[in-house]
C-alpha cells in the first residue's frame, strides 16, 4: 500500500510545490507527533487556530457531548439549537454594546463575504474600503478585499467598487467618504507581518467612519479569542466597530466563524430579499459547543491576562545579531530577519530539531510566532533556545 505521504501528493490539491509534507499521527497541547513519535512543538497554532492548544480536555469534552446529541439538522437560522444560541449569548457578554447580533460562518473568509453583504445592504451604498497589505480570506469577495496584488492578479476581474488605503496612514482616512459602505480593517494585520497601529489612529479611523456614515469592519479572525493580552485586540484601542469578523482560534481546533454586528445592523439581511445571507453548515452544532468551550476555557483560564508575560520573555530571550526587529502584540509576533534567504533555512532547522513555525504571506523575511495561549514558561525557553540553536547552525 502507498504511504500517506505519497497518497497527499497523488491525491490532494497541492496549494505549492513545496508542502512541509509533516506527517502527523497525533496532538496534545502544544505538541503535535509523528508517526515515528517525533515530537514537534507547535509554535504556530495551525495559523491561529489552537489558541488553547490541541485537543483542550474542556473542547473534547464539549464536543463528545454534543456528538451524543445531534449533528447537523437544517440550513441556518431557522432551527432553535442549544449550541448556537449558548455560544452567541457568551460571544455577546464579551463585547460591548451595541455589538449584540451574531451570524456563525464556516470560516473567516465566509464572515468576510457576510460582512460585505451585510454592510452593502445596511447602507445602501456599493464602494468598500481596505487596506493595502491586509488579509481577508481566500475566497473571491474576501480576496477583493485583500491587499496583495501578488495574490490577485491571476484571479481578476474580482469585485468592483473596491478601494484602498495604507493602514496606520492618518491622511488616507479622508478617502473614506459619503459613497463608502464600509471599510475593512484588521485590527492588527497579520499576513503583512504583524502592523500593530496606534490608539491615536484607530480612534481616528472610527471617527471618520462615523461621520461619513460608513460601516467599520475589524477583522480579528487571527487577533481574537485573547491572542494579544485582552479577549478582542480592540479593546487595546478604546474604540468599538460597527461589525467584528473572528474565527480561527474561536472553535479550539473545530471550523467556525462568525460576523457580529448590532440588532438593527444584521436585521438588514431579514427582507428586500428574505434570507439575505445562507449557509448551509454555519454555526454546526459540534463546532459551536467547542467553540463555547475554548471560550469558557479562555476565561476561566485567565489565558490572556498570562499573554502580556509570555510575550516579554520572548522578546527577552529572542536575542541575536540576525533578529532585525521583532514587531508584536501579545502572542501575535513578528521576528524580523534581513531577508528570505536567510529566514528559510532557519525555520528548516528548527523543523527538524522539533520546532514548527513559518513565515508571512506579505512577509517572507519574518518568522511568524503565535503558539497556543497555554504555553508555559519552560516550553516559551525550549522554543527560544531552538530557534537560536537554528540561528548559529
Amino acid at each position: 500500500m502507498l504511504s500517506h505521504r505519497q497518497l497527499f501528493l497523488n491525491h490532494l490539491a497541492q496549494t505549492t510545490s513545496f508542502p512541509l509534507l509533516i506527517e502527523i499521527e497525533r496532538a496534545e497541547g502544544i505538541y503535535l507527533y509523528g508517526p515515528e513519535g517525533k515530537r514537534y512543538l507547535d509554535l504556530i497554532s495551525g495559523i491561529g487556530v489552537s489558541n488553547v492548544g490541541h485537543r483542550h480536555p474542556k473542547v473534547m469534552a464539549a464536543i463528545g457531548e454534543q456528538l451524543d446529541k445531534y449533528l447537523h439538522l437544517m440550513v441556518y437560522g431557522e432551527y432553535v439549537q442549544a449550541p448556537q444560541t449558548l455560544l452567541a449569548k457568551a460571544l455577546v457578554e464579551t463585547l460591548p454594546a451595541p455589538l449584540d447580533n451574531v451570524y456563525f460562518t464556516n470560516s473567516g473568509s465566509e464572515a468576510t463575504e457576510g460582512a460585505m453583504k451585510l454592510a452593502k445592504r445596511y447602507t445602501g451604498r456599493r464602494e468598500i474600503i481596505s487596506c493595502y497589505h491586509a488579509y481577508h480570506g481566500s475566497s473571491q469577495g474576501a480576496l477583493s478585499v485583500s491587499g496583495s496584488e501578488t495574490y490577485k492578479r491571476a484571479y481578476r476581474p474580482l469585485l468592483p467598487g473596491i478601494r484602498q488605503i495604507t493602514f496606520h496612514k492618518t491622511e488616507d482616512l479622508a478617502r473614506i467618504t459619503s459613497q463608502t459602505a464600509a471599510v475593512f480593517v484588521e485590527t492588527i494585520q497579520g499576513e503583512a507581518g504583524v502592523r500593530v497601529p496606534d490608539t491615536t489612529y484607530m480612534q481616528a479611523l472610527r471617527q471618520r467612519c462615523t461621520a461619513v456614515g460608513a460601516l467599520l469592519v475589524l477583522d480579528e479572525i487571527q487577533a481574537g479569542f485573547g491572542r494579544t493580552g485582552t479577549f478582542w485586540a480592540f479593546d487595546h484601542f478604546g474604540m468599538v466597530p460597527d461589525v467584528l469578523l473572528c474565527a480561527k482560534g474561536m472553535g479550539g481546533g473545530m471550523p467556525i466563524g462568525a460576523f457580529i454586528a448590532s440588532r438593527e445592523i444584521m436585521g438588514a439581511l431579514k427582507e428586500n430579499p428574505i434570507l439575505g445571507h445562507i449557509t448551509t453548515f454555519g454555526g454546526h452544532p459540534v463546532s459551536c459547543a467547542a467553540s463555547l468551550a475554548t471560550l469558557q476555557t479562555i476565561q476561566t483560564e485567565k489565558l490572556a491576562e498570562g499573554v502580556a508575560a509570555k510575550e516579554a520573555l520572548f522578546r527577552q530571550l529572542l536575542v541575536h545579531p540576525a533578529i532585525r526587529q521583532i514587531r508584536s502584540k501579545g502572542l501575535m509576533m513578528a521576528v524580523q530577519f534581513d531577508s528570505f534567504e536567510v529566514l528559510k533555512p532557519i525555520i528548516d532547522r528548527a523543523i527538524e530539531r522539533g520546532l514548527i513555525t513559518d513565515w508571512f504571506l506579505y512577509c517572507n523575511d519574518a518568522m511568524r510566532i503565535a503558539p497556543p495561549l497555554t504555553i508555559t514558561e519552560a516550553q516559551i525557553r525550549e522554543a527560544c533556545s531552538i530557534i537560536l540553536e537554528s540561528i548559529k547552525a
